[in-house]
């Protein structure tokens, strides 16, 4: 199916009165940027001399930071360690203007995604992580059920790292009270989502669930299978350089890829459901929103790293 025109975009009024909850596996990227001049003659590895550091939001608070650069108000609802990495998250958050509401973990180490970067080129990335403690995931479903009100839509950013251990019955709390959620999956099982508003599986997210595809009708037939096993309104998959496809009832809507020049495709996954959950808040349909997310998801694969985008940008 043909791309339909785009919506017109929501006024900077009415984002500002739209509010989102994101729930999730929050993280810090940090960059080691340098230059290269020599091989270690202790192994044949490249020596980088550091010349200068960056941190920046990842994973759920990255999500968290691309509604909030559209101009909608946004809490992040996660848990992070006791820690040094915790609380630079924090300082970045509060620079970003998002409310963060933090269970802290004593026992939990800040995840932290060290990248270390020479020439422009990615030289090697290193975690660190651990998984949280159940019984604060647990204890944080009374902030959850408190800040539920006061929200209109709830985003759900699952990266595997167990902020999410409580998905399912978060979702049955949010549909119960009327609000649209969005969910930004991980893993073999998406049963976990079931009665979802939407979710934005990557292609090797959904291959894992639905096994690989041969043509477009043979997807589009597998995403309305899950579609309707999980009771989901709407299925957008993000297909990197190929843009991407939202399965709904109308069926399939095909929305190819609008980067110029492709130069970093981290966290475009994030700005694509950051985009589509501050446009839905402010009343748009998924159809709606979708050409708006992809356009978004075109201006940040063209920066380096995690990056989020503005209305203004938007509408340029």
């Amino acid at each position: 199916m043909d791309a339909p025109m785009s919506s017109i975009l929501p006024s900077l009024e009415q984002l500002a009165a739209s509010r989102v909850l994101v729930v999730g596996d929050a993280m810090l990227d940090r960059y080691w940027f340098g230059s290269v001049e020599r091989i270690s003659p202790e192994a044949p590895v490249p020596v980088l001399n550091v010349t200068r550091e960056e941190n920046r939001l990842g994973g759920a608070a990255n999500v968290a930071m691309n509604v909030k650069s559209l101009g909608a108000q946004c809490t992040l609802l996660t848990v992070v360690g006791d820690d040094a990495a915790g609380r630079t998250l924090q300082e970045l958050l509060d620079q970003q203007g998002v409310q963060a509401v933090l269970g802290t973990d004593p026992q939990l180490q800040t995840v932290v995604k060290l990248r270390v970067i020479g020439r422009s080129q990615q030289l090697l990335r290193i975690d660190f992580e651990n998984k949280p403690d159940h019984e604060v995931l647990r204890l944080m479903l009374s902030d959850y059920e408190r800040l539920l009100p006061q929200h209109d839509l709830v985003l759900m950013s699952d990266y595997g790292k167990g902020g999410l251990a409580h998905v399912g019955q978060m979702i049955q709390k949010a549909r119960a009270a009327g609000k649209p959620v969005l969910v930004d999956p991980k893993g073999s099982d998406f049963s976990r989502y079931a009665g979802a508003t939407a979710i934005t599986p990557n292609r090797s997210e959904l291959t894992q669930v639905v096994g690989p595809w041969d043509s477009e009708a043979q997807l589009a037939e597998r995403a309305k299978a899950l579609r309707e096993q999980l009771q989901l309104q709407g299925l957008l998959l993000t297909r990197s350089e190929e843009g991407i496809s939202l399965f709904d009832a109308q069926g399939h809507l095909r929305l190819p890829t609008q980067a110029r020049e492709v130069y970093d495709v981290t966290g475009a996954g994030d700005t694509v459901i950051g985009t589509l959950a501050a446009l839905m808040a402010c009343g748009l349909t998924m159809r709606e929103a979708a050409p708006h997310a992809n356009r978004a998801a075109g201006i940040v694969v063209s920066r380096f790293g995690t990056a989020a985008v503005t209305r203004a940008e938007l509408a340029a």
